[in-house]
């Protein structure tokens, strides 16, 4: 018999149905004003890739973020949707033959295998344009002010020098074997550097754009950034450990993939053990962020563990 849900279970289940119905909504057949028509088998691919799947830890850490500062509303839910489309933008490329080359996200075909590789690259594209489209909407906020500063942020925390620079620091570092045929191990600071790129600063984003979009001074704004920092970090290695020690039924994807790459990994550089301490010490530091909200960002507080802590 399965263990009864937490109330952060619930809060989570919760929070993804509603960015799974706010993204139905923007993943709709109907053309927006300045579009000449939505491409049926495009339209598709874009849908498969972003609905029915996926924990939504991204959208629920914004729409947390926004209320912990007393925003709430289909603005927070339509920034929050903006983040989880930019998101599957970034897992159908990598999936694709050209990088990852997996066949298998959230326990069903990758975009590519279920469609074509043209057209997962396509629906990509689309998916992170549509994501600035989403949070340039006034729809999405009254103040075009918090609207540009939502956008620049994503820009910054997304393309060259975020999301897609540590992708390609992540492929550069792939593969680098000794003569006697062993992995040459990057630096840690560098496997950091990458990493808070490659992941970590699409975790921290929708936290600092929570406290944007709630009117949050700057303070605030750095103070939930640090913290999403914090738990990027927490992701990146509770995913190399998983890809470790998890079943790709588990899973959902294929694992054990970043030794037979050679890739760099915390894990890989100092092991099992030191990395679940690491950990450890990060939800403490992540407390130590948050502690002058006191219980108001419990409910954050229980994401980190959740983060730290997850086995799929």
């Amino acid at each position: 018999m399965s263990a009864e849900p937490t109330p952060f279970l619930e809060a989570l289940s919760l929070s993804g149905a509603r960015i799974e119905a706010t993204l139905d909504r923007l993943l709709g057949e109907a053309a927006l004003v300045g579009e000449a028509v939505r491409p049926a088998r495009l339209l598709s691919a874009m849908r498969h890739a972003t609905l029915g799947g996926g924990k939504r830890i991204r959208p629920f850490l914004l729409i947390e973020a926004a209320k912990l500062f007393g925003a709430e509303g289909e603005g927070v839910a339509r920034a929050a949707a903006a983040v989880e489309m930019l998101h599957c933008y970034s897992l159908v490329h990598d999936d694709l033959p050209q990088m990852d080359d997996d066949d298998l996200r959230r326990g069903r075909p990758t975009a590519h295998r279920a469609f074509d590789e043209a057209t997962a690259i396509l629906a990509g594209d689309a998916l992170l344009t549509l994501a600035f489209d989403t949070l340039a909407d006034p729809a999405t906020h009254a103040d075009g002010a918090i609207r540009a500063e939502l956008v620049l942020r994503l820009a910054r925390a997304s393309g060259l020098g975020g999301m897609v620079g540590g992708q390609m620091l992540d492929l550069t570092a792939e593969g680098r074997w000794s003569a006697d045929g062993r992995p040459l191990a990057l630096p840690d600071a560098e496997i950091r550097r990458l990493q808070a790129m490659k992941t970590g600063a699409l975790l921290r984003f929708p936290l600092e754009a929570g406290a944007i979009l709630a009117g949050a001074d700057g303070d605030a704004v750095a103070r939930l950034g640090r913290f999403g920092a914090i738990v990027g970090l927490a992701f990146q290695i509770a995913d190399d450990l998983l890809d470790v020690e998890a079943s790709a039924e588990a899973l959902g994807k294929a694992t054990g993939k970043d030794a037979a790459r050679g890739k760099g990994t915390l894990v890989s550089l100092h092991g099992v053990a030191a990395m679940k301490a690491e950990l450890d010490r990060l939800v403490v530091a992540a407390q130590s962020e948050l502690a002058p909200y006191g219980a108001a960002a419990e409910t954050l507080l229980e994401a980190a563990r959740f983060i730290a802590d997850r086995r799929s």
